[in-house]
């Protein structure tokens, strides 16, 4: 097993960043053929999302129907900080996700990427855990 944590600025309240570049040089870093990895983002505001990379459009779709789900200002959290919301859509999303290793590569399909999912930005430090279990 291996792991690296990478950090992240953001630059959007909510926003969908692309993290498959930096995942999948670790994997090819770590010279594993076969096996596990795990992406793991650190905050209860953020979330990590599979999802197809062909253009912008479904990522705006994703934040779009997040925000008509889950509106701004109505949540009991609010009284304290104002970000309900990035709450519960960091809390929908998942803060994880494993994609398996194949012969040296991430098992994703043409159309899929990781994405690092910003409920409560922009963000200065914003962290991911990449841990990978292979041989």
């Amino acid at each position: 097993m291996i792991q690296r944590v990478i950090k992240m600025k953001t630059d959007k309240h909510n926003g969908l960043y692309d993290i498959s570049d930096i995942v999948r040089n670790f994997v090819k870093e770590s010279k594993y053929s076969c096996g596990l990895v795990n992406v793991y983002a650190r905050g209860a505001t953020c979330a990590i999302m599979i999802q197809e990379n062909w253009d912008q459009s479904v990522q705006n779709d994703v934040i779009s129907l997040l925000k008509k789900l889950i509106p701004k200002g109505v949540w009991q959290h609010d009284l304290q900080d104002n970000n309900g919301d990035a709450h519960l859509k960091s809390g929908l999303i998942g803060p994880s996700q494993t994609i398996p290793i194949i012969n040296g590569n991430l098992g994703l399909s043409t159309w899929q990427s990781i994405f690092f999912c910003e409920f409560d930005g922009p963000r200065n430090n914003r962290e991911i855990v990449v841990t990978i279990y292979g041989e």
